[in-house]
């Protein structure tokens, strides 16, 4: 009986020892990930951390605000001059000020979620970046429509 527990206790310390290595590895990978430098420009730079938002499948008058974060990786402050999006049900809104070089910012963006069905709509971002004064950001999704009442008839045409 004492050769079966301590089997088991070998077991399952074994088990715990293999998962930590693992979580270690897992660690490790995304340290070394988070210090990969963005390339540094002489002036205003703007990299974002995304260039395009999914909002997947929501449903249908869901929260439609989502950030877009970015970072000046220049050695000048980056001034965000507009933000515009490609209708009036994607409304976009840009950081007030200048953002520091190596300081985050971020870009607002609200879509109508009252429009059901697929939809992909773009952000036009101007500003004194050096070498991509226009930056054009991407959103996109699903909405889906309201499901119909519990014990209600479906209207036939």
């Amino acid at each position: 009986m004492k050769k079966l527990i301590l089997l088991a206790a070998i077991t399952v310390f074994s088990v715990a020892t293999s998962n930590a290595q693992t979580a270690k590895k897992a660690t490790k990978k995304a340290d070394t990930l988070a210090k990969v430098e963005t390339p540094k420009v002489d002036g205003a730079g703007m990299v974002f951390e995304n260039e395009t938002i999914d909002y997947g499948t929501i449903a249908h008058n869901a929260d439609g605000k989502r950030e877009f974060v970015f970072v000046n990786n220049g050695n000048k402050p980056l001034t965000i001059e507009s933000t515009q999006g490609s209708c009036g049900c994607t409304v976009p809104t840009k950081p007030e000020g200048a953002i520091a070089p190596g300081a985050k910012g971020t870009i607002g963006v609200k879509y109508a979620t009252d429009r059901v069905g697929a939809f992909t709509k773009t952000v036009t971002v101007k500003s004194n970046a050096t070498g991509q004064e226009t930056k054009v950001l991407t959103i996109k999704g699903t909405i889906l429509p309201d499901a119909p009442a519990e014990g209600a008839t479906p209207v036939k045409s």
